[in-house]
């Protein structure tokens, strides 16, 4: 089935456009030919963006939004629509990592993590979908993860957000599609931005899962020497704008189209039953086995 969204989209705004994903993606899209706001808590962080942006020999626009305050986010959208007179699409990408098993992470850490990666999200689209509706037309990217279609093992306050923005994007994509506005959702396999080689955090105040934590790093380690680039992902967010025939999901980076195309065909018990495999070599083998990576 073929899907007409209205008129070509040319003016894009990227949510966390300071660091990795986000910013290459503005510059990317930039480099496409798109009038680019990429937003972020604080004009003090754009000094990169700037830079990547005049080796691209394109312009980015910055707007200041802090997508954890409901009325940044409107000043910020309302001034977007002032500056450029309509806004085509929204890639929702400004998120934060969470390590950590269940037992170990205080429930606030739950509150930051699910404040930025969904509600965020939430807040964001809101803004702009009314402009939209009126229009006929446009565009809401999500980006999720492919721990958003696999619970990663050791990162579960950042696993329920990402689970949460997938069902959230999906009901989405019904309520919109009456008014021509489509929604995609991207799911990201390891890609090499600053945020993943930071990404050490392993609490394990009980000294009881330091199993589960080794697990969550060897399954980065093995992803970052083979990663995806961010400019891999602002590609998957073009072709999710303009394609004439439409996907909801786009995978990409290392691990992302193996996990997301298999998981759905791993019975939940062997799921369950590789937690249980003490020994590290067998459960990367085992891994091997199901999901078909190679993780040793």
């Amino acid at each position: 089935m073929r899907y007409d969204y209205g008129p070509v989209m040319t003016v894009a705004v990227v949510t966390g456009a300071n660091s990795g994903i986000g910013r290459q993606t503005a510059v990317d899209l930039a480099a496409k030919g798109w009038t680019v706001y990429g937003t972020m808590r604080s004009p003090d962080k754009g000094a990169k963006l700037a830079a990547l942006a005049a080796d691209a020999g394109v312009a980015v626009e910055v707007a200041v939004c802090d997508v954890t305050d409901t009325e940044s986010v409107k000043a910020a959208m309302a001034d977007i629509l002032a500056r450029a007179g309509r806004i085509d699409v929204l890639v929702n990408n400004a998120g934060i990592g969470g390590n950590g098993v269940l037992e170990e992470v205080p429930v606030e850490t739950y509150h930051q993590v699910m404040d930025v990666n969904v509600y965020g999200i939430v807040r964001c689209t809101q803004a702009v979908l009314p402009h939209m509706r009126e229009r006929g037309s446009g565009c809401i990217v999500n980006v999720s993860s492919i721990a958003g279609r696999i619970a990663a093992i050791a990162q579960s306050p950042y696993v329920t957000s990402k689970w949460a923005v997938e069902g959230m994007s999906e009901g989405l994509a019904q309520e919109l599609a009456p008014f021509g506005i489509r929604v995609a959702i991207i799911e990201p396999g390891v890609v090499k931005t600053a945020i993943l080689a930071k990404n050490t955090e392993a609490p394990n105040a009980s000294g009881a899962y330091g199993m589960a934590y080794r697990r969550l790093f060897a399954f980065y380690a093995a992803g970052y020497s083979d990663a995806g680039h961010p400019s891999d992902v602002a590609e998957a967010i073009h072709e999710a704008c303009t394609s004439e025939r439409p996907q909801l999901r786009y995978t990409c980076g290392w691990g992302g189209p193996e996990l997301a195309n298999v998981r759905c065909s791993v019975d939940d018990g062997d799921w369950v039953e590789l937690g249980a495999i003490t020994d590290d070599a067998a459960y990367a083998e085992r891994f091997e086995e199901l999901l078909g990576l190679d993780i040793g």
